[in-house]
């Protein structure tokens, strides 16, 4: 089967860095979009990230911009600004398309591209609402999940490792640029797209209740550790060293989880003197859940982890074994190996690992990882192809310092066998 590229014939030229404008752009990729990096002469900051290579090469910019075709510019030169002009505004009805985290260039802007092209799309990241700056950890600070991650009495605001907010941002800018690009293909109106990080992050604490809830309830709600809130779920130890995380959202993940482990007639027990009825009411169990946790954490602790991991394989209650980066690559990656998501790739300065593709599966089908191009790799190329650019042409914007031109070569390789 060919790999899903329902996009196809989508052009967008990206100008961002760091992890929401170019996730959103990896996305678009790999489900066929022509995605046109453009990047300062050297690189764009975020080339040099950790974690890197042992050569240098940055494992975060390339697990961001697989995919993608890149060009180099001196964005700092009005010659530089009018080259990517004229890119983002070519391309017949499938061009016309940016996508961008700064307003820094006026010449680059909604208002002068969309005077040389009406129908012009431009998608755009900011910081905050008001297009100060921002970044994901600060939004954590100023959103409130910081005081209700970590364990229990923990004194300090805790922020999270994964950058749940520029995820999420990289996801709607592609949601939003495909509504914008939907619209036009209606009425032929071209228009600009903003997303501000700080709205992510408040829109998803509104529309997962926190909210309201700091609103509208007296009591704030505290850390809990592991614990799930407002159901029972909590991690636990096995007997040899083991960790679990285990989740019963339904009455009969309950019922199954107390008689994997042999507790119904004690957690009956529990109920009557507490007087809460634990068997159907959800958040009797959290209210309950260090009772309840003890009980369990006791069974967990007299079995070893084959033997709980048997146990819970033959119930309905949701749970999994702890594991680290390590683990998924450990024997040469079997984990990674054995998920059709994942697939070998090599490229310039990394050597062959197992990447993800596409998670979006259209008709059985996935789009497999592709390497992230070198600086600057596809610049000649795509400056003759997209803007018709001669060898004599791209030779003088050479020579006067607007771009680096180079052969456009594809040293990389990607396979899907071991």
């Amino acid at each position: 089967m060919q790999p899903a590229r329902p996009l196809e014939g989508l052009r967008i030229v990206e100008l961002s860095s760091y992890v929401a404008g170019p996730l959103g752009g990896m996305t678009l990729a790999q489900l066929g979009a022509d995605v046109i990096r453009v990047e300062p002469l050297g690189g764009a900051p975020d080339r040099t990230r950790q974690p890197l290579a042992d050569s240098g090469t940055s494992l975060y910019w390339s697990g961001l911009n697989k995919g993608k075709r890149a060009v180099e510019v001196d964005l700092g030169t009005e010659e530089g600004r009018e080259l990517v002009a004229d890119l983002i505004t070519a391309g017949g009805p499938g061009g016309g398309i940016v996508l961008a985290n700064s307003e820094r260039h006026q010449d680059l802007s909604y208002e002068a591209l969309s005077a040389r092209r009406p129908d012009v799309i431009h998608v755009l990241l900011t910081g905050r609402r008001d297009g100060s700056a921002a970044v994901d950890y600060t939004v954590q600070a100023a959103t409130g999940f910081p005081q209700l991650t970590g364990p229990e009495g923990t004194a300090g605001p805790v922020n999270h490792l994964m950058p749940a907010w520029d995820v999420a941002a990289g996801l709607y800018l592609a949601v939003g640029l495909l509504a914008a690009e939907r619209h036009r293909l209606r009425t032929g109106e071209g228009q600009q797209v903003r997303v501000a990080l700080e709205d992510v992050a408040l829109a998803t604490a509104g529309n997962l209740g926190y909210l309201a809830e700091a609103q509208l309830s007296p009591e704030p709600r505290t850390r809990a550790g592991n614990y799930v809130y407002g159901t029972f779920g909590r991690d636990f130890t096995t007997s040899d060293g083991g960790h679990l995380m285990v989740v019963a959202l339904t009455a009969r993940h309950w019922q199954d989880l107390l008689a994997a482990t042999g507790l119904t007639g004690a957690v009956e027990a529990v109920g009557r003197a507490l007087g809460a009825d634990l068997s159907d009411d959800e958040f009797a169990r959290y209210t309950h859940r260090k009772v309840l946790g003890e009980l369990l954490a006791g069974w967990f602790a007299a079995h070893t982890l084959a033997g709980a991991q048997q146990a819970l394989g033959r119930t309905r209650v949701l749970w999994s074994t702890y594991r680290s980066f390590a683990d998924l690559a450990s024997d040469d990656a079997q984990l990674l190996r054995e998920n059709p998501l994942m697939a070998r790739i090599g490229q310039a300065g990394i050597p062959p690992h197992w990447a993800p593709g596409s998670p979006v599966v259209m008709g059985r089908t996935q789009s497999p990882p592709e390497p992230s191009p070198t600086i600057g790799e596809h610049t000649d190329d795509v400056l003759r192809t997209e803007l018709g650019c001669s060898g004599v042409e791209l030779e003088k914007l050479g020579e006067a310092g607007v771009i680096r031109p180079r052969r456009s070569t594809h040293p990389h390789t990607t396979t899907t066998g071991s």
